[in-house]
């Protein structure tokens, strides 16, 4: 049991798709500062690209068609919430998202996005 009260995760275990918590504060928190990070056009759109596969500020700049420089700060951004990680490969950066929920989440969003975009009926 955690400090809280709440067990702690089994780090040999493997990850789970679900987790069947009761939303207490530091989780609403945590997943609206998620939220936040989604909340942007480009930052929304590196994850897209990232949830795909891992790439590197080139080919963000070139996918997001957004400058360097914006697709820097939002990396930055995103590698500071912890949404993003990075390896090198020789002399380039390689992004990758961090997360299978967060991937699956970008991509839910956008599926969402699709049905509203095209009037298709919302699944049920």
């Amino acid at each position: 049991m955690a400090g809280n009260g709440e067990p702690v995760a089994d780090p040999s275990a493997a990850p789970s798709f679900v987790h069947p918590v009761r939303p207490d504060q530091a989780r609403l928190e945590a997943a609206t500062a998620a939220f936040r990070m989604l909340s942007d056009a480009t930052r929304l759109h590196i994850l897209w690209v990232l949830a795909e596969g891992e790439a590197d500020v080139t080919a963000l700049v070139d996918s997001c068609h957004a400058s360097r420089t914006a697709v820097s700060q939002h990396l930055a951004k995103l590698r500071f919430t912890g949404l993003v990680e990075t390896r090198r490969e020789g002399r380039h950066i390689i992004y990758r998202i961090r997360d299978g929920h967060l991937a699956r989440l970008v991509r839910e969003g956008l599926n969402l996005a699709d049905h509203i975009v095209t009037g298709e009926p919302p699944h049920a």
